[in-house]
């Protein structure tokens, strides 16, 4: 006979070490030679991403040893770190990848004595030189890649362009030898994909005010030899249309990914012919949001058909066929399939998740139409009877707006709650926030949901998933229909009898920091709120945060030249009086997008108001939270807040320290 136990007092054999073990997921992945490589996390090696290499008999072996941290601070965001070759006369592959602490470009060879040596200028962290989304031309002896360049102290002085890199090692320190091959003209810029016949290439390019998911442009020229590209000009796209993606087909024609009519659609270019659709009226995402450089949704390959990530809220890997419009989706359980695709042959490789299961690196044949997982950062096992089970809802709120979530009931095969308690919940407000939260095992989740406490993830208006009107529904209204759509699910869930109205909280991280933060003072709903490296001064954020985001707050908010009064009656800082409810402040000190002034800031303005809280500030973490301790000591700590706070009794939790 299974115990009877309070909600929130369940013990659980997933612990914060277990989760922080799996906090992240595999990224970037790509194909040299016959090996498929990616990149992973290394949590408990300080947070590192390491470079990981699959062989054609099935083992893995790190390409780089430690300390060697592949990963880009272009944008802040970063994006494809690094790229593969194999030139014909050597004995194995090389790599050309950026290191994220000097974010100097490195070539290496992994099955050589030598050890990695630099290709660009020393910069340092903070400025100077960064580099993203390369491709390696060994017929050209060069890498092509994204150059970012500060110019100034200011996080606006930075220009972009796409630069050609000398694989001599020439440039490591000569910024004169790196070949410029756009003109700057355009404020943000991805990578080039060059056309089959080496001619012309392609690339996309915005400007502030607009953000990527706003409007972009599909930008070609033609590739000369040893200067610019000539002939550069926007083929596709525009202010209003947001063009995700861009590459070439087999044949010639250009792909790529537009929201113009509603929806992320792929469409196709050919000469003479005009652009078209290959897919049109299926009311479904064939892309996202373009938050790091070289996110791929699709990926050409060699017979023609075209391997796309798709879906309406949850996505799948399909293969389309272009001339038919159809698309034959792979078989599995995935429900959620990560922006990174390689293509080699007739296999395409992916990174795939499922309630079941967490984000692991998924081969399909398309010959067979078979698909297998070939790699996974987590080799330990979890016994799956302790994972929640997802409902997929949808909930009504104002103006009878629909708004989609996922609710995870408390789950535990161990304990069964009392007939007459109902259970605690937490409101999980995704950060972007145009952003999505996927609909996949995270072990974060399961540490409360095991424990008795219920997790709802909120697909708030603004997410991304569902058409372009259903993002728009936070434009100059961020604040507003993000904290009425997260109440309205906390409260139906309540009224319905499926949570206890008096145990509800609140919690995000970075824009769904902001979201929980201005939560709590625009309601009465929770009891309490966990704050992550939020948003919390909107006055103060434009000129703190870095330059991809300093001009979003124009969509989110509206100019503030022309609604300054906004800025200042929806940010947090401007109504603590209002804030009622216990809280825990979670901060890197390290962070340079939502940096730490923010949270100091809204501190002063709280005290002396007698309101319960706890401020932990993180040495060495950024933007999020990527190394073991870090992650353990947040988890552990906003558990020990639920327990006060909604009255649960249990020892196995450190003690967190409210202060009023």
């Amino acid at each position: 006979m299974v115990p009877t136990g309070a909600y929130g007092t369940w013990p659980s054999p997933i612990d914060a070490h277990l989760a922080a073990a799996h906090e992240g997921r595999p990224e970037y992945v790509g194909v040299v030679g016959d090996e498929v490589w990616w990149t992973e996390p290394r949590p408990a090696e300080g947070g590192r991403r390491a470079l990981v290499r699959r062989h054609p008999d099935g083992t893995e072996a790190p390409v780089l040893p430690a300390p060697w941290n592949v990963r880009s601070r272009v944008v802040e965001y970063g994006g494809q770190p690094w790229a593969g070759a194999v030139r014909e006369e050597a004995a194995g592959p090389l790599v050309v990848f950026s290191h994220f602490p000097d974010q100097r470009l490195y070539l290496y060879e992994p099955d050589g004595d030598g050890e990695p040596r630099p290709l660009t200028p020393v910069s340092g962290v903070g400025g100077g030189l960064r580099w993203v989304d390369p491709v390696i031309h060994l017929d050209r002896d060069e890498v092509w890649c994204v150059l970012e360049e500060f110019t100034g102290p200011g996080p606006g002085d930075v220009r972009r362009v796409i630069a050609a890199v000398p694989l001599d090692g020439s440039a490591a320190e000569d910024r004169g030898a790196v070949r410029e091959l756009t003109d700057g003209r355009h404020r943000f810029v991805t990578g080039p994909r060059l056309s089959p016949d080496g001619t012309r290439a392609a690339w996309l390019a915005w400007d502030h005010p607009r953000m990527p998911w706003d409007g972009t442009e599909v930008m070609t020229g033609d590739v000369t030899d040893g200067g610019p590209f000539t002939g550069v000009r926007a083929v596709a796209g525009g202010t209003e249309e947001a063009v995700c993606q861009v590459d070439w087909a087999p044949d010639g024609s250009l792909l790529f990914v537009s929201d113009a009519c509603g929806w992320w659609e792929l469409r196709r270019m050919r000469p003479g012919a005009g652009e078209a659709g290959l897919c049109t009226g299926r009311a479904e995402e064939f892309g996202g949001p373009l938050w790091k450089i070289g996110l791929k949704w699709f990926q050409p390959l060699d017979d023609g058909t075209i391997a796309v990530i798709h879906g309406r809220g949850a996505t799948s890997l399909g293969i389309l066929d272009p001339e038919t419009g159809e698309v034959v989706d792979a078989p599995g359980p995935w429900t959620e399939w990560a922006s990174t695709l390689a293509g080699h042959g007739t296999r395409v490789i992916g990174v795939a998740a499922s309630p079941r299961s967490g984000y692991e690196v998924v081969e399909l044949d398309t010959c067979t139409g078979r698909t297998r997982v070939i790699g996974s950062a987590h080799a330990d096992s979890v016994d799956p009877a302790y994972y929640p089970e997802p409902q997929i809802r949808t909930f009504t709120g104002p103006d009878n707006r629909e708004i989609h979530a996922h609710i995870y009931p408390p789950h535990n095969p161990d304990r069964i709650a009392p007939d007459d308690e109902l259970p605690p919940y937490v409101v999980w407000a995704h950060g972007g926030p145009t952003g999505h939260a996927p609909l996949v095992l995270d072990l974060a989740i399961a540490y409360f949901t095991s424990r008795g406490i219920g997790v709802a993830e909120v697909n708030y208006g603004g997410s991304t998933g569902y058409g372009r009107p259903y993002r728009d529904r936070l434009r100059e209204q961020w604040g507003v229909v993000d904290v009425e759509d997260c109440a309205a699910v906390a409260e139906a869930l309540a009224a319905e009898g499926t949570a206890d109205p008096a145990r509800l909280a609140i919690r995000g991280g970075s824009a769904g920091g902001w979201t929980a933060a201005a939560s709590l003072a625009a309601t009465d709903v929770y009891a309490c709120g966990t704050l992550l490296y939020p948003v919390l001064d909107l006055t103060g954020w434009a000129d703190e945060t870095h330059d991809f985001e300093s001009c979003y707050l124009e969509s989110l908010i509206g100019p503030l030249t022309d609604v300054p009064g906004r800025y200042r009656e929806r940010a947090p800082i401007s109504q603590v009086e209002r804030i009622a409810s216990p809280f825990l402040l979670l901060q890197g000190l390290d962070d340079v997008i939502c940096p730490p002034a923010q949270s100091e800031r809204f501190l002063a303005a709280m005290a002396g108001r007698g309101i319960p809280h706890a401020y932990i500030a993180f040495e060495g973490e950024g933007h999020g939270f990527r190394r073991a301790d870090s992650v353990v000591r947040a988890l552990e700590a906003e558990l020990s807040l639920y327990v006060q706070v909604f009255g649960i009794t249990r020892l196995d939790v450190p003690l967190l320290e409210l202060k009023k």
